[in-house]
């Protein structure tokens, strides 16, 4: 191990010491204790976004491309909110359905308003935010 690794003991009960071994197993993590850190980084990244950090996510929306003024008011949208869209990608998923993701770097009330904004767009079949962290405030 190397010098800045801490060890500490938790004390659980049974039955959720085997309900979290099932969960983290399945999941895939090797350890126990990767297991906690993945817990413990997905706690403080929640804070971050809970206490109006700078943090990054990304926003996927799915539309029917048929719909040209949505397309139109998708890129005013994001025009209007540059300070926080880092970069877009637009897929085709087929004939009639598009998704498009928006990276997002800025602060959390800013990229939630965005995200607000997308949402109140009429005709689109689903918004979904992945909040995630800038990685300074999460060691």
């Amino acid at each position: 191990m190397s010098g800045n690794v801490k060890r500490f003991s938790v004390s659980l009960g049974h039955e959720l010491l085997e309900q979290f071994d099932r969960v983290w197993k399945s999941d895939g993590l090797p350890t126990r204790s990767e297991a906690v850190q993945a817990m413990i980084r997905q706690s403080l990244v929640q804070k971050e976004w809970q206490t109006g950090k700078e943090v990054a996510g990304a926003i996927v929306i799915v539309y029917d491309h048929h719909e040209k003024s949505l397309a139109s008011e998708l890129v005013d949208v994001q025009h209007n909110f540059e300070h926080v869209v880092v970069a877009t990608q637009h897929a085709h998923l087929d004939h009639d359905n598009c998704l498009e993701s928006i990276i997002v770097n800025g602060k959390a009330l800013e990229v939630e308003q965005l995200v607000r904004k997308l949402k109140s767009l009429k005709g689109l079949k689903h918004t979904s935010l992945m909040m995630t962290t800038t990685g300074k405030e999460v060691g």
